[in-house]
């Protein structure tokens, strides 16, 4: 299935750029393969989507999927941070002129981490569906709405975070996106399409992975999901080494062959050392899930500085990326 990936930036802006790319990305688990059909069956309603998974399971990749397969597909899709909203930004929304009001709306409006939503742009934003009937979860404005998730919006609701009758809004639809541990299908379907993808973009040779190399993307937990996957093997066409590449997924010397394992590790200080970064990468993680990766209070809980973070993460195969 063709899905258009929108161009990433670093910025805080409210709206995201429409301007994207096309790929194609390769599914072929069950579970992925009844998502597509839940989605192809869904897409031609107006009906609003709550996706639910993970950092980096996809959602803003099936927003956009579900955004191709609408009517709505000539039209803008724009994505809007919930974490930096202000309860003004969505009179951009607002038709401006009776002609514009007249005109039927093709823009799809992308809420990205609803959980991150404050209190005034909950309220703001269900005034948006008032007035509607027939039961008809629409828009006032007649655009059609996707939203995502990796928190639970019961617990939210339960500390009142979150208006629960703006729960019932949103979700129309709700889809779960497994994580990449419960699809081992998908792994190495999607690290050849990624190799494939960055041997094109740095103009080099497709690496082949080795059979260890394969076993351990297989065996792999992945908690940060494909886009860990893609980072990972991105790494690997950028350094024309799976071995080195590979060797903060976790502990190679079941897998590596003992005439590289003496390279590696030919003392014990170097085991150790080893094991001190694998160490530091759990903790890194586990601190970027408790802060809903955000990396300046992850940075601040971890007593390191926010570049020091950032490059840490660059290191691991986790750079910062805005997409969900």
């Amino acid at each position: 299935m063709l899905v258009k990936v929108p161009s990433q930036n670093d910025d805080e802006s409210v709206v995201g750029s429409q301007e994207s790319k096309s790929y194609l990305a390769p599914c072929i688990s069950p579970s992925m393969r009844d998502l597509e059909s839940v989605i192809a069956d869904i897409a031609g309603t107006d009906i609003p989507v709550l996706l639910i998974g993970e950092t980096g399971t996809g959602k803003e990749v099936t927003a956009l999927m579900i955004h191709q397969l609408s009517r709505r597909r000539e039209g803008p899709f724009i994505r809007l941070r919930c974490s930096s909203l202000k309860p003004e930004d969505f009179n951009h929304l607002l038709p401006k002129s009776d002609q514009e009001r007249a005109t039927p709306n093709l823009t799809t409006v992308f809420l990205d981490e609803i959980s991150d939503m404050n209190l005034a742009c909950q309220a703001r934003l269900l005034e948006s569906f008032s007035g509607c009937d027939g039961g008809t979860e629409r828009f006032q404005w007649g655009a059609g709405l996707i939203s995502t998730t990796c928190q639970s919006l019961e617990n939210a609701m339960e500390t009142g975070r979150f208006r629960q009758e703006l729960y019932y809004r949103l979700s129309g639809v709700c889809l779960r996106l497994p994580p990449l541990r419960q699809r081992k299908e998908d792994i190495l379907p999607l690290a050849g399409f990624f190799l494939d993808k960055y041997s094109a973009l740095f103009a080099r040779q497709r690496p082949q992975l080795s059979p260890w190399a394969t076993r351990l993307l297989q065996e792999y937990a992945w908690p940060g999901n494909i886009r860990q996957l893609e980072n990972t093997m991105r790494r690997v066409v950028a350094l024309g080494d799976e071995r080195m590449a590979l060797r903060d997924l976790g502990e190679l010397s079941r897998e590596v062959p003992s005439s590289k394992l003496d390279r590696e590790f030919h003392s014990l200080k170097e085991a150790a050392r080893e094991a001190s970064r694998h160490a530091e990468r759990e903790l890194i993680l586990k601190v970027l899930s408790r802060t809903r990766w955000n990396r300046k209070r992850a940075a601040e809980e971890l007593r390191i500085s926010y570049k020091a973070l950032l490059y840490k993460l660059k290191q691991i195969g986790l750079e910062e990326e805005p997409s969900s």
